[in-house]
């Protein structure tokens, strides 16, 4: 569910008029974004809290006292002088002060809280707020990592419309509850990678229950614990159809992805012409059958397919297993195109089995046309509703939609995944979902999660983004199903 600032607000009213105490939140809220900023950053650095009058600045300081309590070297830009703040923040700002700090540091990481404004704020921002927020872009431009408390300041909590002078977080902790403007198209930017600060205490009686944000609290109860006598067949047969001539590393990938994702058994089929060079290049894992017809694939007994990836001009030999094959299955890439050159969406309506379809924006548009302009959540809901498929949008904020399902969002993920073969590898984490007994829906929301917290965990080396391949994804999918398991942000 997702709400409006003044739903948040009314909430805050309702629980504070139960006895709880606005100071118990505060730190409660400070506490667990030092958590989340240890989530994303596990070696202690320096921290430069940028705090405001009002109580996102009280957070701000809260989370500081933590972080100083686990080895950060913390110091604070404030955009008033201490008797300017509001009551509860200056407390915490006298608290602060009074703890020693641990001193610099040497692992060069920089972590910046942007504390300055909340959900109360409407508008653009005015000095000094603007010199601060300009402060906080150069930090990130020199590589440190900027989260956002509860929303970016100059960001509109509602509509998600950045102000001029907005500030542009790597990762923003919703505090409570998910804003609607926090997952608006034209948001996306600013706000980064959305972890949501839960407040157990907070009782939100209303907000749009039409539309959710995918967390690992949540999934983690889509993820069955294995038996210890689970066996290979039991875990889920894979068949992915995938790669051509020039294409054979999306075979691969995809393959990769399935495994790492739990199949017990996956076999890649793919074109007789590059056999060679898929059975010398997949994992040895997999099983590697070149086929000539789709009736060659649909006498293997696999639970879900994965088709498209790398297929190319190919893609038409198989669209009668994209149709109708009997088990459920992942449509991607080449597939998806071959679709919308011979009929659209309409062939899957009445489609023998469940689909999952997997389109990144210029596919969906071939698809849909008009996709590419269009509020992304309303197409994915039009989509879905019309043609009776479950659709994964793909994006910097990947959707996923069913009929008479919430829209979700994903959350994880950063912009090292815009790279070749990370669609491939999401394809086989999905079908690997598939054939492990999940639904199409919910198949949809833990891949995405799963491989945007994988790419997440690629980076903690420390390595940049720009550097991220597929590849790497793939190998931390093991990490990230541990993260599911354990919740987290």
């Amino acid at each position: 569910m997702m709400v409006t600032c003044g739903q948040m607000q009314e909430a805050e009213a309702a629980l504070f008029a139960t006895g709880v105490q606005a100071r118990a939140l505060m730190e409660e809220a400070g506490r667990s974004c030092a958590d989340a900023v240890c989530q994303f950053l596990p070696r202690p650095g320096h921290a430069i809290l940028f705090v405001g009058r009002g109580h996102n600045g009280g957070d701000a300081l809260v989370a500081g006292r933590w972080l100083r309590s686990r080895g950060w070297h913390v110091t604070v830009r404030c955009a008033v002088t201490p008797d300017q703040l509001a009551p509860l923040t200056r407390t915490e700002w006298e608290l602060f002060q009074a703890e020693p700090d641990p001193g610099e540091t040497k692992s060069g990481v920089v972590a910046v809280l942007d504390g300055l404004l909340g959900i109360g704020a409407r508008g653009p921002m005015r000095e000094p707020l603007t010199a601060l927020s300009e402060e906080m872009r150069l930090l990130r431009d020199q590589g440190a990592w900027v989260f956002a408390i509860d929303l970016p300041s100059g960001l509109d909590g509602d509509t998600g419309e950045p102000y001029a002078g907005a500030v542009i977080a790597d990762v923003t902790l919703a505090i409570g509850c998910v804003k609607t403007g926090l997952v608006a198209d034209q948001a996306i930017d600013h706000v980064g990678r959305l972890a949501l600060i839960r407040l157990p205490e907070l009782t939100v009686v209303e907000g749009d229950r039409s539309r959710v944000t995918l967390h690992a609290p949540e999934l983690s109860s889509w993820w069955p614990v294995r038996p210890f006598s689970l066996h290979k067949s039991a875990a889920g047969r894979v068949g992915i159809v995938a790669g051509s001539e020039g294409m054979a590393g999306a075979a691969c990938l995809a393959s990769l992805g399935a495994l790492r994702a739990g199949a017990g058994l996956v076999t890649v089929f793919c074109c007789r012409e590059v056999y060679p060079i898929v059975a010398a290049k997949a994992p040895i894992e997999a099983m590697v059958r070149p086929f000539d017809t789709a009736s060659e694939v649909v006498t293997m007994n696999v639970h879900a397919l994965g088709i498209g990836p790398g297929l190319g001009d190919k893609a038409a030999a198989v669209r009668s297993l994209v149709i109708d094959s009997p088990v459920p299955a992942v449509i991607d890439a080449d597939s998806l195109n071959d679709l919308a050159r011979s009929g659209g969406l309409e062939l899957l309506k009445d489609s023998a089995s469940r689909r999952l379809l997997t389109p990144h924006p210029g596919e969906l548009e071939r698809l849909w046309p008009g996709a590419m302009t269009a509020a992304r959540a309303e197409t994915t809901r039009a989509v879905v509703e019309r043609y009776g498929v479950t659709l994964l949008h793909k994006g910097a904020r990947t959707l996923i939609g069913a009929p008479g399902r919430p829209v979700a969002a994903n959350t994880t993920g950063h912009s090292g995944m815009a790279t070749g073969g990370i669609g491939d590898v999401l394809t086989g984490v999905c079908a690997a979902l598939l054939a492990g007994g999940a639904g199409t829906y919910e198949a949809g929301c833990l891949g995405s999660w799963l491989i945007g917290r994988a790419a997440e965990l690629a980076l903690l080396p420390g390595r940049a983004p720009e550097g991220i391949i597929a590849g790497d994804v793939a190998e931390h999918l093991p990490e990230a199903i541990q993260e599911l398991r354990r919740g987290g942000y």
